[in-house]
């Protein structure tokens, strides 16, 4: 969940981290539950870095980068498009037919996503912001993460003072019902 380092260095592990368990997800023959668990690992995953990034890194990019707008609102519809697609997994059981498209439709999106953050996004951050704000951003990042909801939640607002406010609760609930159902927990 928290891997260190300032705020490109760890969302930089996050994707490793979400990239790895796509490669565990693609070399999986078959449905079932083994199938549900990694989903599952990669669902937590996603929802914490993106809920993370949209509280902090995002306004961070408005805040310094030239063009900053324009470049958060992209990256939050992006954002939108995953967490509408993991809402749908979570309810698709896996031996549906549609799973294997909507799991490839996900891998597509996210790795679409990460490619153009670390191309194009934290190169122009690295260049506007300080060592310390970088280093204060990933630490605001780790918190976030610690906090957030797990499960994915697209009727959530999406600003980042209301994320705050709310996805605390959202994730308290969550992580309740991940001990209680032991969801998250291989």
């Amino acid at each position: 969940m928290g891997h260190g380092g300032n705020v490109i260095e760890e969302l930089t592990a996050d994707h490793r981290e979400v990239e790895d368990m796509f490669g565990r997800i693609q070399a999986m023959a078959g449905a079932g539950q083994a199938l549900r668990d990694l989903v599952d690992e990669v669902t937590i995953e996603l929802v914490r870095h993106s809920v993370a990034e949209e509280q902090y890194l995002y306004p961070a990019v408005r805040e310094y980068v030239a063009g900053g707008d324009r470049l958060a609102d992209k990256e939050i519809e992006d954002h939108a498009r995953v967490e509408e697609l993991l809402k749908e997994l979570e309810k698709t059981r896996t031996d549906d037919p549609g799973m294997d498209m909507m799991l490839q439709q996900l891998m597509d999106e996210v790795t679409a996503h990460v490619q153009d953050e670390e191309a194009n996004l934290f190169p122009m951050l690295r260049q506007a912001c300080t060592a310390e704000q970088l280093d204060d951003l990933g630490d605001r990042i780790r918190r976030a993460k610690a906090m957030a909801p797990t499960r994915p939640h697209p009727a959530a607002p999406s600003s980042p003072t209301a994320s705050k406010i709310l996805a605390p609760g959202a994730g308290l609930v969550d992580r309740a019902r991940d001990f209680v159902t032991g969801r998250g927990r291989s």
